[in-house]
């Protein structure tokens, strides 16, 4: 029997998920429109070079999606269902006390790890999950009425889960189980019709509208999917030019002459969408919600662990000048500080450490051992960055933020409810990735490529 394999299976929940999106939320489809269009001028402004930080058929491919879960065992089952499209879990993200509003959610990232994968399909889905046990946000009467009611919803059906697992098994599914397994999971994070209870919405909601998207509701649905730009300052103005409403500002570093690094995000305004209400005596009334908005991200360098912490050192210095100075543009200080601590080229960071980077032989074979550093002077090898594939946890709460109907309450009083890596990976079954170490290999097994086609090892440059 002739299987869709686990990459095909991704790449057409992607287009099934951003076909249900986009229904939903037609301002979504303007925003593809208007990416396609950014990414199209990129290129033909800046030819290969746009390129090496992805294929412009990949970038322009490129989604990623956003989901909200209550508990433990929703997000195990979530994970199933990802596992079965090779998505794996990368990185741990502790919101709760991010700036400038904490969000009562943990979070990781499912996607594929390794470059071959990345290649024929990037989609990953960050998956945010409540913490009802955390007392700075949540009291213990709350708590105890959030649990029951998460403990009586199914977001994912049995036969969804049913046919996850056989893929997982299988590394793929027939085509008639293919059709099944699309249908039950874009249904999985569609927009209920089913009535929301006013009264716990409202009561969530004094806490975190966050929290009220996750508990206050039966089902789980898509609240973002983002697409990928090659200039996303051109795609800010762009929107704006359609007449769509976006947040505030471009989160993440800011734009300058320089190599990009990790990754910067923005989006339009959540839209008031229409929802039915039941309210406390039992009757039904129409009203609206503002949760889902659409994200767009434009992805620079992965760093190594050096350059992230150089990174935070950077945007703290940021901070601390804007205090300094509040009357100055923070966009104007950022970049300042940016000219100021990063290298101004590619080569720069490799030599610092800074970067995660593949290598590849594009000249003759040297007849005799040199330094890497030398080698690619001499254009003897090139390198070509890593693209950083993961989130920033103020970027993701910036964007949250910049989307709340409200600010919420947080009891900084309280105790908090302990949460990592470790915990998240035994919630989920399986170790969670640190994004780091994917990086680490990846370059350690292209510079092992690289010395085997060189004739002689190469290591970078101390």
């Amino acid at each position: 029997m002739s299987l869709v394999p686990t990459w095909k299976l991704r790449a057409r929940f992607a287009e099934k998920l951003s076909e249900l999106y986009g229904n939903e939320v037609p301002s979504y489809n303007t925003l593809v429109e208007v990416s396609t269009e950014v990414n199209e001028r990129f290129v033909s402004k800046y030819g290969a070079a746009a390129e090496q930080l992805g294929s412009i058929s990949r970038v322009t491919a490129e989604r990623h999606g956003a989901i909200r879960v209550g508990s433990p065992r929703e997000m195990r089952q979530a994970s199933r269902v990802f596992l079965a499209l090779g998505m794996h879990p990368a990185g741990f993200y502790d919101l709760r006390d991010a700036k400038p509003s904490p969000i009562p959610v943990v979070s990781t990232a499912y996607r594929p790890l390794d470059r071959e994968q990345l290649a024929l399909n990037p989609f990953r889905v960050f998956t945010s999950m409540l913490v009802p046990e955390d007392r700075r946000f949540f009291d213990e009467g709350t708590e105890k009425r959030l649990t029951q009611f998460l403990e009586q919803r199914r977001l994912f059906s049995d036969e969804l889960l049913r046919l996850a697992e056989d893929a997982i098994a299988q590394n793929g599914l027939s085509e008639m189980d293919t059709e099944d397994f699309l249908t039950l999971s874009a249904a999985a994070f569609a927009l209920s019709d089913d009535p929301v209870d006013q009264e716990w919405y409202e009561t969530l909601g004094k806490i975190s509208s966050v929290a009220a998207d996750i508990g206050g509701v039966t089902t789980t649905h898509i609240n973002h999917l983002t697409p990928r730009v090659l200039d996303i300052d051109d795609l800010y103005s762009s929107m704006q030019q359609r007449g769509i409403e976006m947040i505030d500002t471009i989160q993440g570093p800011p734009r300058w002459e320089g190599p990009d690094v990790l990754l910067r995000q923005t989006s339009f305004r959540a839209l008031s969408e229409p929802r039915t209400f039941r309210t406390a005596d039992g009757s039904i009334t129409e009203g609206a919600l503002r949760v889902r908005f659409g994200e767009v991200e434009a992805r620079g360098l992965a760093l190594t662990p050096a350059g992230r912490d150089l990174y935070d050192e950077l945007i703290a210095e940021i901070d601390r000048r804007q205090a300094a100075e509040p009357d100055r543009d923070r966009i104007e200080v950022a970049v300042e500080v940016w000219r100021g601590g990063w290298p101004a080229d590619l080569q720069g960071f490799l030599e610092r450490g800074l970067a995660f980077f593949n290598f590849s032989l594009v000249g003759d074979r040297p007849s005799e051992p040199a330094p890497l550093a030398d080698l690619i002077d001499a254009g003897v090898v090139e390198i070509l960055p890593i693209v950083y594939e993961d989130f920033l946890p103020r970027s993701a709460a910036g964007i949250f933020s910049s989307n709340l109907t409200g600010e919420g309450s947080v009891d900084q009083e309280q105790g908090d409810a302990p949460r990592d890596l470790a915990w998240m990976s035994e919630v989920i079954g399986a170790p969670v990735n640190v994004p780091e170490e994917i990086y680490a290999r990846e370059q350690a097994d292209s510079l092992a490529a690289l010395s085997k086609d060189l004739g002689f090892a190469a290591s970078l440059p101390e």
